[in-house]
Protein backbone atom coordinates (compact mmCIF):
# COMPACT_ATOMS: atom_id res chain seq x y z
CA UNK A 1 0.00 0.00 0.00
CA UNK A 2 1.49 3.68 -0.91
CA UNK A 3 1.95 6.16 2.08
CA UNK A 4 0.43 9.24 2.34
CA UNK A 5 2.84 12.09 3.38
CA UNK A 6 2.68 15.48 4.12
CA UNK A 7 5.46 18.04 4.00
CA UNK A 8 5.31 21.50 4.50
CA UNK A 9 6.99 24.73 5.69
CA UNK A 10 6.31 25.91 8.36
CA UNK A 11 7.90 28.86 11.08
CA UNK A 12 9.18 27.80 14.26
CA UNK A 13 5.50 29.61 15.79
CA UNK A 14 3.06 27.00 13.52
CA UNK A 15 2.79 29.50 10.49
CA UNK A 16 2.41 27.48 7.28
CA UNK A 17 2.03 30.47 4.60
CA UNK A 18 4.65 29.98 2.12
CA UNK A 19 5.31 33.96 1.69
CA UNK A 20 6.60 34.21 5.34
CA UNK A 21 9.39 32.01 4.72
CA UNK A 22 12.14 31.53 1.89
CA UNK A 23 13.50 28.24 1.40
CA UNK A 24 17.65 28.31 0.76
CA UNK A 25 19.28 26.17 -2.16
CA UNK A 26 20.22 23.19 0.01
CA UNK A 27 16.30 23.19 1.43
CA UNK A 28 14.78 23.66 -2.87
CA UNK A 29 16.93 19.85 -2.62
CA UNK A 30 15.72 18.42 -0.07
CA UNK A 31 11.55 18.87 -1.58
CA UNK A 32 13.63 18.18 -4.97
CA UNK A 33 14.59 14.84 -3.57
CA UNK A 34 11.21 14.22 -1.96
CA UNK A 35 9.46 15.75 -5.05
CA UNK A 36 11.02 12.95 -7.28
CA UNK A 37 10.60 10.34 -4.68
CA UNK A 38 6.44 10.32 -5.03
CA UNK A 39 3.92 10.31 -7.95
CA UNK A 40 1.05 11.91 -7.08
CA UNK A 41 0.43 15.16 -5.57
CA UNK A 42 -2.99 15.78 -3.87
CA UNK A 43 -4.11 19.62 -3.33
CA UNK A 44 -7.54 21.39 -2.34
CA UNK A 45 -8.08 23.83 -4.52
CA UNK A 46 -6.56 26.92 -2.99
CA UNK A 47 -2.96 25.04 -3.35
CA UNK A 48 -3.36 24.22 -6.28
CA UNK A 49 -4.68 27.61 -7.64
CA UNK A 50 -1.07 29.02 -6.16
CA UNK A 51 0.56 25.76 -7.54
CA UNK A 52 -0.70 26.03 -11.23
CA UNK A 53 0.25 27.64 -12.77
CA UNK A 54 3.21 28.89 -11.10
CA UNK A 55 5.76 26.07 -11.56
CA UNK A 56 4.38 25.43 -14.98
CA UNK A 57 5.61 28.57 -15.92
CA UNK A 58 8.69 28.08 -14.08
CA UNK A 59 9.40 24.98 -15.84
CA UNK A 60 9.28 27.19 -19.34
CA UNK A 61 11.42 29.85 -18.47
CA UNK A 62 15.35 29.91 -18.80
CA UNK A 63 15.20 33.25 -17.21
CA UNK A 64 14.31 30.81 -13.89
CA UNK A 65 17.14 29.41 -11.92
CA UNK A 66 18.26 26.07 -12.90
CA UNK A 67 17.32 24.91 -8.83
CA UNK A 68 13.65 26.47 -9.56
CA UNK A 69 13.08 25.08 -13.34
CA UNK A 70 14.67 21.37 -11.88
CA UNK A 71 12.00 21.79 -9.08
CA UNK A 72 9.30 22.79 -11.43
CA UNK A 73 10.12 20.20 -14.05
CA UNK A 74 9.31 17.59 -11.35
CA UNK A 75 6.60 18.73 -10.22
CA UNK A 76 5.06 19.42 -13.84
CA UNK A 77 5.51 15.29 -14.41
CA UNK A 78 3.03 14.39 -11.21
CA UNK A 79 -0.53 13.52 -11.59
CA UNK A 80 -2.51 15.85 -9.44
CA UNK A 81 -5.25 15.30 -7.79
CA UNK A 82 -7.51 17.83 -6.58
CA UNK A 83 -10.41 17.94 -3.89
CA UNK A 84 -12.88 20.97 -4.83
CA UNK A 85 -16.45 21.27 -5.60
CA UNK A 86 -15.74 25.20 -6.75
CA UNK A 87 -13.11 24.76 -9.46
CA UNK A 88 -14.53 23.59 -12.94
CA UNK A 89 -11.54 22.61 -14.90
CA UNK A 90 -7.47 21.81 -14.19
CA UNK A 91 -5.61 23.81 -16.23
CA UNK A 92 -3.23 20.48 -17.73
CA UNK A 93 -3.90 16.97 -18.69
CA UNK A 94 -1.94 15.71 -15.39
CA UNK A 95 -4.31 16.87 -12.98
CA UNK A 96 -8.34 15.56 -11.73
CA UNK A 97 -10.70 16.63 -10.03
CA UNK A 98 -12.47 15.31 -6.81
CA UNK A 99 -15.84 15.93 -6.47
CA UNK A 100 -16.76 12.89 -4.40
CA UNK A 101 -16.01 11.69 -0.68
CA UNK A 102 -12.44 12.97 0.55
CA UNK A 103 -11.58 9.60 2.39
CA UNK A 104 -12.80 7.23 0.14
CA UNK A 105 -10.38 8.79 -2.74
CA UNK A 106 -7.73 9.21 -0.83
CA UNK A 107 -8.23 5.38 0.80
CA UNK A 108 -8.67 4.33 -3.30
CA UNK A 109 -5.17 5.98 -4.15
CA UNK A 110 -3.47 4.19 -1.53
CA UNK A 111 -4.22 1.20 -2.82
CA UNK A 112 -3.00 1.87 -6.56
CA UNK A 113 0.26 0.27 -7.17
CA UNK A 114 2.62 3.39 -7.50
CA UNK A 115 5.29 5.31 -5.39
CA UNK A 116 3.83 7.10 -2.29
CA UNK A 117 1.53 10.06 -2.33
CA UNK A 118 2.45 13.67 -1.32
CA UNK A 119 -0.54 15.87 0.24
CA UNK A 120 0.03 19.81 0.46
CA UNK A 121 -1.41 22.85 1.61
CA UNK A 122 -3.58 22.97 5.15
CA UNK A 123 -6.98 22.35 4.55
CA UNK A 124 -6.78 19.02 2.93
CA UNK A 125 -4.01 17.70 5.26
CA UNK A 126 -5.76 19.00 7.75
CA UNK A 127 -9.32 16.87 7.15
CA UNK A 128 -6.69 14.18 6.14
CA UNK A 129 -5.02 14.16 9.34
CA UNK A 130 -8.34 14.06 11.44
CA UNK A 131 -9.56 10.83 9.31
CA UNK A 132 -6.27 9.49 10.47
CA UNK A 133 -5.05 9.02 6.34
CA UNK A 134 -1.43 10.34 6.91
CA UNK A 135 1.26 8.67 6.85
CA UNK A 136 4.20 10.25 7.51
CA UNK A 137 4.93 13.94 8.25
CA UNK A 138 7.51 16.01 6.59
CA UNK A 139 8.06 19.76 8.15
CA UNK A 140 10.68 21.91 7.25
CA UNK A 141 10.71 24.52 10.13
CA UNK A 142 12.06 27.83 9.64
CA UNK A 143 13.72 30.21 11.72
CA UNK A 144 11.17 32.50 11.44
CA UNK A 145 8.44 33.85 13.82
CA UNK A 146 5.86 34.97 11.24
CA UNK A 147 3.17 36.30 14.54
CA UNK A 148 0.11 36.08 11.93
CA UNK A 149 -1.08 33.61 9.37
CA UNK A 150 -2.81 30.10 8.74
CA UNK A 151 -1.84 27.35 11.09
CA UNK A 152 -2.04 23.46 10.63
CA UNK A 153 -5.26 21.92 11.95
CA UNK A 154 -6.79 25.32 12.47
CA UNK A 155 -10.28 24.48 13.34
CA UNK A 156 -10.20 20.75 13.25
CA UNK A 157 -10.57 18.81 15.92
CA UNK A 158 -8.40 15.53 16.48
CA UNK A 159 -10.82 12.36 18.52
CA UNK A 160 -7.58 12.00 20.18
CA UNK A 161 -3.92 12.85 20.39
CA UNK A 162 -1.57 11.70 17.35
CA UNK A 163 1.93 10.55 18.77
CA UNK A 164 4.21 10.35 16.17
CA UNK A 165 8.05 9.18 15.83
CA UNK A 166 10.79 10.80 14.91
CA UNK A 167 12.66 9.13 11.99
CA UNK A 168 15.00 10.94 10.55
CA UNK A 169 16.44 14.76 11.64
CA UNK A 170 18.51 17.06 9.32
CA UNK A 171 19.61 21.16 10.11
CA UNK A 172 20.44 22.85 7.44
CA UNK A 173 23.20 25.88 6.97
CA UNK A 174 20.09 28.23 6.89
CA UNK A 175 19.14 27.11 10.20
CA UNK A 176 15.73 25.64 9.13
CA UNK A 177 15.70 22.04 10.53
CA UNK A 178 13.83 19.09 8.63
CA UNK A 179 11.88 16.70 10.79
CA UNK A 180 10.25 13.15 9.37
CA UNK A 181 7.85 11.66 11.38
CA UNK A 182 5.90 8.73 11.65
CA UNK A 183 2.70 7.70 12.91
CA UNK A 184 3.57 5.11 16.35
Amino acid sequence: MRKLIYQINITADGCCDHTKMVPSEEEYGYHLHFMQSVDVLVFGRKTYELMVPYWPDVAKDPTESETDRTFAQAFVSKQKVVFSRALKSADDETTKIIRTDLRDEILRLKQQTGRDISVGGVDIPSQLIALGLVDEYRFVIHPVIAGEGRRLLQGVTLQEKLRLKLVWSKTFESGSVAHHYVKQ
